[in-house]
């Protein structure tokens, strides 16, 4: 109870408070100790102050100006009956502030919500440019996927705008809306148009490559002699369009399977043609460890001769297995450089334009060595040691090239 107020209870448990106009019942409250009356009465006026206290932080945390005036109508009610033990005058006096700051509190009010409709248009036009750019893309250059789940992202974020943002004009919004269901309308159509046209372009390729197919597995019949045209239909598949990947998977498949069938016939043949070739394998061998000997040959007549006879041999031998078919005939290959190296040496050797060429050479390189000889012994007449060491250098060289053109 405040120090201003003073109340008393009589012996009907009738309360009354003194005010300067003398004392006003406010109530009555029986059978208990008149301490306990006044309790009850204090309480009810600490319950209209709490409330009052309430509704203050309410008005200073930016509460709705609407929601803090139907509440302060309610405690003013509360203040009016002044049927509690307090300070009523100074309720009404707080009261009457508070009231007179809704104006200001409406005000702010106002703008926060102009604010947050600014924020909230600002963010619809953003989600509708972004959709419209979507859009404007050509067709062509479009990743489907990726576009269908921005559209369905930007659909989302349009309805929680709707929902739970704060509401716009019915016409702004009403233009908003319509620019961007404009916009999805037109990516559907291209959308729809992009696959009608990959639809039908799968389909070109599908029976494309199911003619191939037909083509290839026709060739079964013909055993290995179906390889060489299998080739040349697995050319034409490389160039064939492509008809999406779950569905080329599956014609690749088949296509293979076809060319597995032939590979594996061919094989199967090419094992019997390498065991009969197997005796011709041990007489090219034989024929090989004889023509090896003309490695280290220095007649040219008589090797050309042993190399002609084995290789009548040779090719009466007939085929290798095919696993053997490079590595024997890469070393008869070197037999046949080995002895054609025996002949053009013998060749440049008795080659006359080449001799008088090498003679004329050889000449000049001698009266060279001469000269340079000269001049190494005044050299080291001299004492010129540096001089000298040079010149032998070069005398060096000379005989080189000397013994290399005799």
């Amino acid at each position: 109870m405040s120090e201003k107020t003073t109340a008393r209870v009589d012996e009907a448990g009738h309360v009354y408070v003194v005010e300067a106009d003398g004392e006003r019942l406010i109530g009555q409250y029986a059978d208990v100790t008149p301490e306990e009356a006044l309790a009850f009465f204090e309480r009810k006026f600490n319950d209209t102050n709490s409330a009052l206290v309430l509704l203050e932080q309410r008005a200073k945390r930016g509460a709705p100006a609407s929601e803090i005036s139907e509440s302060a109508k309610k405690i003013a009610e509360q203040v009016e009956a002044r049927n509690g033990i307090g300070n009523y005058a100074a309720l009404a006096e707080r009261l009457d502030k508070l009231v007179a700051s809704l104006s200001e509190l409406s005000e702010a009010e106002k703008e926060k919500n102009a604010a947050a409709v600014e924020e909230s248009r600002l963010a619809r036009i953003a989600i509708v440019e972004q959709i419209e750019a979507l859009a404007a893309t050509e067709p062509a250059k479009i990743q489907w996927k990726t576009t269908t789940a921005k559209v369905d992202e930007l659909f989302a974020a349009w309805q929680t705008a709707q929902k739970s943002g704060p509401r716009l004009s019915k016409s702004e919004s009403n233009e908003l809306w319509k620019r961007f269901r404009d916009a999805r309308q037109k990516l559907d159509q291209h959308r729809r148009a992009f696959f009608a046209e990959l639809d039908s372009k799968n389909k070109g390729a599908k029976s494309a490559k199911e003619e191939l197919i037909s083509k290839a597995e026709a060739l079964l019949s013909q055993g290995t002699n179906g390889v060489a045209a299998y080739r040349a239909l697995l050319d034409q598949w490389k160039l064939a369009p492509r008809a999406g990947k779950k569905i080329d998977d599956a014609l690749w498949a088949r296509f293979k399977a076809a060319g597995d069938a032939l590979y594996a016939a061919k094989k199967e043949q090419d094992e019997v043609e390498d065991a009969s070739y197997a005796g011709n394998l041990e007489v090219k061998l034989a024929i090989l460890t004889e023509a090896e000997t003309l490695l280290e040959a220095t007649d040219r007549v008589e090797a050309r001769a042993k190399l002609n006879a084995l290789q009548k041999k040779w090719d009466a031998a007939g085929k290798v297995p095919r696993a053997q078919l490079k590595p024997t005939e890469e070393r008869m290959r070197k037999v046949e450089q080995a002895v054609r190296k025996l002949e053009d040496n013998h060749w440049n050797a008795s080659n006359p334009e080449k001799q008088a060429r090498s003679e004329g050479l050889a000449g000049q390189i001698e009266e060279k060595i001469e000269k340079l000889e000269a001049e190494l012994a005044a050299a080291k007449s001299a004492k010129d040691s540096k001089k000298a060491t040079e010149l032998e250098e070069a005398i060096k060289t000379q005989k080189e090239w000397l013994a290399v053109l005799k």
